[in-house]
């Protein structure tokens, strides 16, 4: 199987999230504590942001991941330093209809999520991530996701936050990539059937 960020010369949307085994990434009460990655799914997320070139996404996101940019004892191992200093490196743009600054190497939205992501796109020759449920529901109704990263956590919650939206029309995938972490984390990754590979 091919491995992530091997990609090179074809710069693609990615949507990356933990989900439980009936597919939301959050539960009724917006909880989501059985997502916490363990150590070595931790590592793998260090070299998924690593290998990424920016970052769209929505308010909820950027505040949750807020204190890589400014809490300091994250940094006190040295696995969420190097983290810390990977996402802290990453452009982000920021989609918030009550924002009115965001802090770090981030920006607010100034166009449509399809203008954001073009430029986002355009300004790197790495994979641009779309994060936040609402926003990447829009991408993937607009059509530019171009890969599926799922985190599969071994629990039904029975309801919530949906990973994935309704959509009008099917969506063909292929499963370029599995993996299962020690702690029974089923990792899934899929792209559009068809699109272009280097």
């Amino acid at each position: 199987m091919m491995k992530a960020g091997t990609d090179e010369g074809h710069t693609m949307l990615i949507y990356s999230m933990s989900a439980s085994v009936d597919g939301y990434i959050a539960d009724r009460d917006g909880g989501f504590d059985w997502s916490v990655p363990s150590e070595e799914q931790f590592r793998f997320h260090l070299e998924e942001t690593r290998s990424l070139g920016g970052v769209v996404c929505g308010r909820r996101l950027y505040e949750t991941m807020l204190p890589w940019e400014n809490d300091p004892s994250l940094r006190d191992e040295e696995l969420g330093a190097e983290f810390a200093d990977a996402w802290n490196a990453l452009p982000k743009v920021v989609f918030s209809r009550t924002l009115d600054r965001v802090e770090g190497n981030a920006r607010l939205a100034r166009g449509s999520l399809a203008e954001e992501v073009a430029a986002a796109l355009a300004a790197t020759d790495k994979h641009v991530e779309i994060g936040g449920a609402s926003l990447a529901a829009e991408a993937i109704g607009l059509g530019p996701v171009d890969e599926f990263r799922i985190f599969r956590n071994p629990v039904i919650v029975g309801g919530g936050t949906p990973l994935l939206p309704p959509v009008a029309e099917q969506i063909d995938l292929e499963l370029v990539e599995t993996r299962t972490f020690a702690s029974r984390v089923v990792y899934e990754r899929y792209r559009l059937a068809g699109a272009e590979r280097s």
